[in-house]
């Protein structure tokens, strides 16, 4: 009788960042991959990125073609790790040949937040005094708000949150406008002073949701990490990168969107709009969810008709140059 020698349950390794909310979000997806799969190792393993080694240049004018992701992905395809976990909301919209966006996980609010200096308590976004200095890395919520608020004052913060809640403060801003996911996943849900509602300032494609790449042939792993998708979350997520996607606009230019299933229908919103919060353009589009990539491909061509092009031209433009 011969014997049969079982092989040895896989060790998997998951790639994150050294941030602290990326680690967050990298152990809760071990978390949950160990209680569907007891019998399975799941080993993190850190990088640091592009984007964790600047810190003191705004995001728009380094470039944003894999700014936190590159150094996972070239781990993954040099055999050194099996997935990476992202803030879904910083990968590419293109990926590089042989991976894969292989699950994305249910999405937390994914609403910016106004988080103010203890001297606004009583404020809202609406009410700040003329001139209040609002900090702000991301070009997205710049433009809209300087649409909506042309009175206030705005300022580059950039490292994690720590630092930038510690620069708020200290006095070095009236306000921040952060994401309302990111504060939450930190246990600092307490400093969220005001949800932004949807009519001020569309959220970052992808934001609140998980995005877990691996490589495109590695088909057990394609097979577990489904385990934890979120089937909604995935298709409203698939509409706005489809969206982002066909107008070309990366993760630092000022593309909104927001999403809504009910039902089977999904219904995307989206805006583009100039840095100075001058020109805006806006539409909604109401699809079959399980049409998603489809629905952004419309809405993206319902703005260009409106001169959605022409905006990010002369952003890009702009970025290029420098300024």
């Amino acid at each position: 009788m011969t014997s049969v020698v079982s092989s040895p349950p896989r060790t998997i390794r998951i790639g994150s960042r050294k941030s602290q909310l990326a680690l967050v979000q990298t152990y809760w997806v071990q978390e949950q991959l160990k209680n569907s799969f007891p019998d399975i190792t799941f080993e993190v393993h850190t990088m640091s990125t592009q984007g964790d080694k600047i810190l003191d240049v705004a995001l728009a004018k380094i470039g944003d073609k894999g700014l936190f992701t590159k150094e996972l992905e070239l781990g993954m395809l040099n055999q050194e790790i099996d997935f990476a976990v992202h803030s879904l909301k910083d990968l590419p919209t293109h990926l590089p040949e042989g991976l894969t966006l292989a699950a994305i996980t249910e999405r937390e609010n994914p609403a910016d937040a106004l988080v103010v200096h203890e001297k606004h308590k009583d404020k809202q976004i609406d009410t700040l005094p003329e001139g209040a200095v609002i900090g702000t890395s991301s070009l997205r919520r710049l433009a809209q708000l300087r649409h909506h608020f042309p009175h206030f004052t705005f300022k580059d913060v950039r490292g994690n949150l720590i630092t930038r809640l510690a620069k708020l403060d200290a006095g070095e801003y009236d306000a921040l406008i952060l994401a309302t996911a990111g504060l939450e996943r930190l246990g600092m849900g307490d400093r969220v002073h005001q949800i932004l509602p949807a009519s001020i300032s569309l959220h970052a494609v992808g934001q609140g949701a998980l995005g877990i790449e691996c490589r495109a042939d590695d088909s057990e792993l394609l097979s577990l990490l489904k385990a934890i998708e979120h089937p909604q979350t995935r298709d409203r997520c698939l509409a706005e990168r489809s969206f982002l996607r066909s107008l070309e606009g990366g993760c630092q230019v000022p593309i909104g969107v927001n999403t809504e299933i009910s039902g089977e229908n999904l219904t995307l919103t989206g805006i583009v709009a100039s840095v100075d919060g001058q020109k805006l353009v806006k539409d909604t589009v109401t699809g079959i969810a399980n049409n998603a990539e489809g629905l952004g491909i419309e809405l993206a061509e319902l703005l260009r008709q409106q001169g959605a092009q022409e905006i990010l031209s002369e952003i890009f433009a702009v970025i290029q140059r420098g300024s």
